[in-house]
Formats: C-alpha cells, sequence, structure tokens
C-alpha cells in the first residue's frame, strides 16, 4: 500500500507495509502515484507475470507513464523511472503485506499478564466535565482500595506475568493521592517481591495535582518511573473542563505545583496530559503555553464523548483541528531551532526501529496483556471498562474467569477491523482504542471515525517533522 502527502513544502511517500518513508521532488512524487494506479488495475501482474510492479519494465510502461506526467520530459520520467525501480527491487516500495495470511501466529500466541492499573481511589476531588469515570466514581460508589485488595492485584500480576521480568503499574483513580497511604504500602511491597520473584516494577502516578505536596513528590521521585499530571492548558480553557467539585477553578493551584515536579526530575520521564474539546479546538495555543510554562513533555488529547454533550468534538470541527496539528508541528519546529524544543506525545514515532509487529498489529494488548482493577478487586480489560459489568473478566481473589472475553480482546487487532486494512495508519495506531470503538460503535472491533481520521493527520504531521529534522 502506498500513500502520498504533501505537507509543509515536503513531498512525502510511505510504503506502508514495509514502513519505509521517502521525501522524494515533484517528478518521482507523480511517478509513483501513477504508478500506484497503474498497478491496481491488475494490468502488471496479468500482462508481465504474476508478480507485481517490480517485474515491469520502463518500456512495458513508457507510452502510460509520459501520458500521466506530460509535463515532464521522457528523459526526465526515465531517470525517475529507474530510481524507483530500485526502491521496487529493493522492497522499500510497493511492497507486500507479510501479516494478514499469519495473523493467526499473533492472536494465537501464548500471552502473560505485564501491567494493570490500579484504581486505587474511586472519589475525586475535582468535577471535571469530560471525565469518562463519572467524577470519580465510574458510575458507582466512591469507593478507596485497600492495601489488602492491592497486595493481591501485585501478587497476581507476578503469577501471571511468567517470565518476563518488567512489569508495570499505574496508580489510577479518580483521584490516587486521595488514597496516597496505600500507594506507599504498596510501592514497599511490590518492591519486596522484586528480588524474591525476578521481577522490576516500574510505577505510574497519575495526578490532578489538588493535593500534590512536597513529601509526595519526594516520594514519587524516588518511587516512580512516571509522572502523569493533568493540565489541559491556558487557565481559562483548563478551569472550564477541570473545576473543582464547588466551581472554582484549579489552574493557579496546580500549576506550580507541576512546574516544580517537571523541574525536579530534569525534564524527563513525567508528562503534563491535557484534553481538548469543542470550547478549545485551537488547542495549538495550549500546547504553546504550556511548552511556555518550560515543560518539555507533553501530551494534548481529544475528548472522546458522546455527541448529545456540548463540548463533543464533531465531524464539522475536523478541518480545524487538523490545522492546529499542522500550526503545533510548525511552532515546534522553531522551537527546536531556538534550543527550546519539547515533545509532543502524539508526535512521537520511531521511523527506524518503533513497536514490534504484535504491537503494531494488536495495540494496548488490554484484556489480555494489561488488565485495570477496580477497589473492590474487580478485573476489568482497562480503565475505561471498569465499572461495565458486561466486561467484567474476574477477580484478584480468583483470576480471570471470563476468559472468552479475554480471548476475544486478544483477537482485536488491524485485521479484525475492516476499516483498518485499507488505511495507512494501521501500524502507528494498532486500530485504535477499543474502548472508544465500543463507546462509539457498540464493538470493540468497530472504529471511531472521528478519532481515526485526527490519527491520521498526526501520523502524517508526526512524519513531517522527522523529514524537517533529517534536512537541518
Amino acid at each position: 500500500m502506498i500513500h502520498q502527502y504533501k505537507n509543509n513544502g515536503f513531498n512525502i511517500v510511505m510504503d506502508v507495509e514495509s514502513g519505509c518513508i521517502h521525501v522524494v521532488d515533484d517528478i518521482v512524487y507523480d511517478l509513483v502515484s501513477a504508478l500506484d494506479e497503474y498497478s491496481q488495475t491488475g494490468t502488471i501482474r496479468t500482462v508481465i507475470d504474476e508478480d507485481n510492479i517490480k517485474a515491469a519494465s520502463y518500456e512495458d510502461i513508457r507510452t502510460y507513464l509520459t501520458g500521466k506526467l506530460s509535463s515532464y520530459e521522457e528523459d526526465e520520467i526515465k531517470e525517475a523511472y529507474e530510481e524507483v525501480a530500485y526502491l521496487i527491487e529493493d522492497e522499500q516500495l510497493f511492497t507486500d503485506d507479510l501479516f494478514e495470511d499469519n495473523i493467526d501466529q499473533f492472536t494465537n500466541r501464548d500471552t502473560v499478564v505485564k501491567a494493570l492499573c490500579l484504581h486505587i481511589a474511586h472519589d475525586c476531588n475535582l468535577a471535571c466535565r469530560y471525565c469518562f469515570a463519572g467524577k470519580g466514581e465510574y458510575h458507582g460508589e466512591r469507593q478507596l482500595m485497600s492495601f489488602e485488595v492491592g497486595k493481591k492485584a501485585l501478587d497476581l500480576l507476578v503469577r501471571s506475568s511468567g517470565s518476563r521480568r518488567n512489569l508495570e503499574v499505574d496508580f489510577f483513580g479518580g483521584e490516587p493521592l486521595m488514597n496516597f497511604d496505600v500507594v506507599k504500602k504498596l510501592v514497599e511491597y511490590g518492591r519486596s517481591l522484586e528480588e524474591k520473584h525476578n521481577k522490576k516494577f516500574r510505577f505510574t502516578l497519575t495526578t490532578n495535582g489538588v493535593l500534590l505536596d512536597d513529601e509526595i513528590l519526594d516520594f514519587a521521585n524516588k518511587e516512580m518511573g512516571n509522572l502523569v499530571l493533568s493540565l489541559d492548558g491556558r487557565k481559562e480553557v483548563h478551569d472550564r473542563m477541570r473545576p473543582r467539585c464547588g466551581g472554582q477553578g484549579s489552574y493557579d493551584e496546580i500549576v506550580p505545583k507541576f512546574i516544580k515536579a517537571a523541574e525536579s526530575r530534569d525534564q524527563m520521564n513525567y508528562y503534563v496530559r491535557g484534553t481538548y474539546t469543542r470550547y478549545n479546538t485551537d488547542f495549538a495555543e495550549d500546547v504553546k503555553h504550556m511548552a511556555e510554562l518550560g515543560f518539555k513533555q507533553i501530551s494534548v488529547e481529544p475528548v472522546v464523548s458522546p455527541l448529545t454533550e456540548d463540548y463533543a468534538l464533531r465531524e464539522e470541527d475536523i478541518p480545524k483541528l487538523c490545522e492546529q496539528y499542522d500550526i503545533l508541528a510548525k511552532y515546534m519546529l522553531e522551537r527546536k531551532k531556538e534550543g527550546k524544543g519539547f515533545n509532543f506525545f502524539h508526535f512521537m514515532i520511531d521511523l527506524s526501529g518503533g513497536p514490534c509487529a504484535i504491537k503494531r498489529l494488536t495495540g494496548c494488548g488490554s484484556g489480555s496483556e494489561y488488565m485495570a482493577v477496580a477497589p473492590n478487586g474487580d478485573l476489568y480489560p482497562c480503565h475505561q471498562f471498569v465499572g461495565m459489568h458486561e466486561f467484567l473478566m474476574g477477580n484478584v481473589d480468583t483470576g480471570v474467569e471470563n476468559t472468552g472475553l479475554s480471548e476475544k480482546f486478544k483477537r482485536c487487532n488491524v485485521y479484525s477491523r475492516k476499516e483498518c486494512k485499507s488505511c495507512f495508519a494501521k501500524y502507528y495506531c494498532s486500530g485504535g482504542c477499543a474502548a472508544n470503538a465500543y463507546n462509539y460503535t457498540g464493538d470493540i472491533n468497530g472504529v471511531y471515525d472521528i478519532g481515526c481520521r485526527l490519527q491520521q493527520k498526526r501520523v502524517e504531521t508526526a512524519i513531517m517533522i522527522k523529514a524537517a529534522c533529517a534536512q537541518e
């Protein structure tokens, strides 16, 4: 599959199946487009041989190309064709899909649990309007996880992780700092398991910052591999969507704490994480605001919510949102030239290595390699499914009992979603979020169209940034 686009003065050609990215001149760009169109007719396969376009010679398709590329001289076309033919022969263009016929090998593989999201508190001291957790309690009772339940969860993770050494645990909520004593005890307990079982825990803490103080920050800097700090951007944007329960804003209280936290971690191993809604479709300004506050690790994601909500993103918002990613990309390149660069989570793409084939095909591993634990010990495929009875997988006392549900999630991949098969971004998003798909289509193998289109734009823009940096 070939995907071509122009961005910020660059002509970019993606060979989707091989992962090769080419920045080319106008004639090569147009020639690849002509070859892609020609190859779709099946003419090469039927006339030349049963292989594919790489078997064709220039003379075989000269008339077709000179007709399609009439604005170029024939010797220019021939020279460009020879360059492209080399890339085809080297399997950097027009490569075949190597995965679809072998997808069962991935879905039938043995898996181990390697990460847990501990819902340490189903309670919150903010009343974020877009919160999928229903203001922290996940549409149930306000509840704090006991040390006993958390201890059983860590034991379950160790038992279920096989020979895997590195394990991930995220302290999540609600607001986990409302149950900080249990967080500390569970970290201590986890550390006590490491040498005995040849494991290494990497803990993450997600917080809204209201209760963050020096004691907690010192502990986090010692024990937490990552900190996720919830901030939506500009004061008016943040306070509108993330107020206290009484309606007061939270921006002024948390921003100084977050700046201190980022600096105390040498601007590494954390990120400020925001959500943009229909009220700030100019979200690039919020990312700029965070960068100007000094943050170096930034993530701002689109809200996922029912269309009945006034803040929900709609189809007509997509052109402006895509434009914002272009604005943001140019701003990031300018900052980098000034020596003030920062990372934007959704533009971080590794073109030379990147995720393994399994990750590219199956994504986050929710329901099989990753689970969420409710305060009462119930197990769910991920944090967004917590409280949905139809997705209850088991309990920390019994382990995973609903193995059929686990298998269903295990088989959720880019080939189980028909829309993904023809999408150029499929190996970057791995089919997208199962929870978002379910919430919008009623099926974890569905697709959330708005999310897909924004993801496609992010991939294109991220690759353009790589191209621009490579030319510096």
